[in-house]
């Protein structure tokens, strides 16, 4: 028998072989493989210890033992029921009611990128704080008081449709800075390209914005559909 080019693995049922009645075990590399049955090993060496123990050096083989759990056998199902076929005396089955269809999923990769950008006439005039959740995952907090954010999160997208909720807080611990409309804070994400250090967003897919003339939370929901 030509000795073996790659590494043989010998699954040892733990629970399953009976024991052999010897005096030592068998082991193979120092692993026991009592039990294990007509089995050769080619060039290898053997050794037994004082204790009867029989250790087989050999390179080019490895073993490792599984504990095999027992399947418990399935509850029996009652055969469908019959009915007699039209003019004949035979019976025929009735045919089984077909699954239900597994739900579609969308398969595929994203093929574009895409970003999220913020714009402020001024920073932290609008007194919002606004988190990003995708796919219903907190993805970060936009905070009103910091200057642009760019961030790709075409990483945190899946093929497909995508659940992009937005939710501004006003912050407030004194008097409104600002309650003009004109003071305001936008998050845009949509498919972009970077370049020259700079990301151009082609095509916008959400918009959002408060300004500082609003006073209440608010909170919208998109769907933003990748390609």
């Amino acid at each position: 028998m030509p000795r073996p080019s790659a590494r043989i693995a010998l699954t040892v049922a733990a629970s399953l072989v009976p024991m052999l009645a010897l005096a030592g075990s068998v082991f193979l590399n120092g692993v026991k493989i009592d039990g294990v049955t007509n089995t050769r090993f080619e060039k290898a060496t053997v050794r037994i210890d004082a204790e009867g123990n029989v250790h087989i050096d050999a390179p080019g083989y490895a073993a490792r033992v599984t504990t095999v759990t027992p399947t418990p056998a399935p509850p029996s199902t009652p055969a469908p029921p019959v009915a007699a076929a039209p003019d004949a005396g035979v019976v025929a089955q009735a045919p089984a009611p077909a699954a239900p269809a597994a739900p579609t999923s969308v398969t595929g990769r994203i093929t574009q990128r895409y970003w999220l950008v913020t714009e402020q006439t001024t920073p932290g005039m609008t007194d919002f704080d606004i988190d990003v959740y995708v796919n219903s995952r907190w993805l970060r907090r936009l905070r009103n008081n910091e200057d642009q954010v760019v961030v790709d999160i075409t990483s945190q997208l899946r093929p497909g449709a995508n659940a992009v909720t937005l939710i501004a807080r006003k912050q407030m611990t004194g008097s409104r800075r600002s309650t003009s409309p004109q003071n305001v804070f936008k998050v845009i994400i949509g498919e972009g390209n970077e370049g020259g250090g700079n990301v151009m967003i082609d095509t916008p897919l959400i918009r959002f914005q408060k300004t500082a003339a609003d006073a209440q939370d608010a909170t919208e929901e998109f769907t933003l559909t990748t390609r």
